[in-house]
């Protein structure tokens, strides 16, 4: 196998990670920064260029040993152009030509996808995707992200919105999602989105229940301290904001799946560290809601890489130079 080496780069609105990968996908170094988003954002690709740099020197390599950099970023990749636009998060109000800056500041090729894409590549090739050809990935956030790879290419569509799964509609006329649609999975899956059932669930409730008793008392409320009062202290409420969440993540997959028929559908992102306890329902309501040939082909998986998908699956969108 070549000694040649792949550069990842995660770009994400609180903290960009890097990682120097073989060929084979073996992370070999990483490190991070704090994304500085001042002044529009304007200092982020310069200071990922000079820490690129800075770090190939460190590490006493040539550039000549790289194939190239891949990167995932927030916001609407344009793949033909090298651009990004929408990256509110990174305070960005214009297109940014990230290639072009990147290949100009390190000498080196780069490419780029959306950052929820890029965790499904790394899923895909080195988590719980098997390297499959056929791997549908969820990412449960701040938000819920995406990605479809078939036939062992990314699905990006006709403009780049392909695998928006955070914005299938689960709950018509449901909550009003940041998108302006109703009822998105990402206002049902999500952090926030399970917050926000617990909270409405808690006014409904007339029964006896700690997270009413927080809720009322006006106590802050996570996701995790849902998912830990339903499975560590098994109280009534809890399970039934979990059984709701499960529900529409059981839909949401089984929807992909009878669409795609994938291998897996891999969940991941912080809201999954509920692991198995969620897992298992959202397996019911998958069984309930797929097609036979769908209930008995695919599997539905937990995530495996955690915050290393990013900087892996970003580095294997530079194996195109090879």
């Amino acid at each position: 196998m070549s000694s040649k080496k792949l550069i990842g780069v995660d770009l994400g609105g609180t903290t960009v990670k890097f990682a120097i990968l073989t060929l084979d996908g073996d992370v070999q170094q990483k490190w991070a920064f704090r994304t500085n988003i001042l002044d529009e954002g304007q200092h982020i690709i310069p200071e990922i260029v000079d820490s690129i740099n800075h770090h190939i020197d460190l590490y006493k390599m040539s550039r000549d040993q790289f194939v190239g950099i891949g990167i995932g970023t927030p916001g609407t990749v344009d793949l033909k152009n090298g651009t990004v636009t929408g990256a509110f998060n990174l305070n960005w109000k214009k297109p940014q030509a990230l290639i072009e800056q990147l290949e100009t500041g390190t000498g080196l090729k780069a490419a780029l996808d959306n950052d929820a894409n890029v965790a499904a590549l790394g899923e895909r090739w080195k988590g719980a995707g098997n390297n499959g050809d056929e791997v549908a990935f969820i990412t449960l956030g701040t938000g819920v992200g995406g990605g479809i790879i078939t036939n062992g290419e990314m699905v990006h569509g006709i403009h780049g919105a392909g695998g928006e799964i955070g914005h299938m509609i689960v709950e018509p006329e449901g909550y009003l999602c940041t998108c302006g649609n109703r009822g998105c999975l990402e206002q049902y899956a999500s952090a926030t989105g399970v917050v926000h059932l617990a909270t409405d669930a808690a006014e409904e409730y007339a029964g006896d229940s700690k997270l009413k008793a927080m809720v009322d008392d006006g106590q802050e409320i996570t996701s995790k301290i849902v998912f830990d009062l339903a499975e560590k202290e098994d109280d009534y409420l809890a399970n039934e904001v979990v059984d709701r969440v499960a529900h529409y993540l059981g839909l949401a997959s089984a929807n992909i799946s009878n669409i795609l028929n994938p291998e897996f559908v891999v969940i991941g992102g912080g809201v999954s560290a509920a692991g198995e306890f969620l897992l298992s329902r959202v397996n019911a309501a998958f069984q309930q809601f797929a097609f036979a040939t769908v209930r008995d082909s695919t599997t539905l998986k937990l995530a495996e890489l955690g915050n290393d998908a990013g900087v892996i699956g970003a580095a294997s969108l530079a194996k195109r130079f090879m």
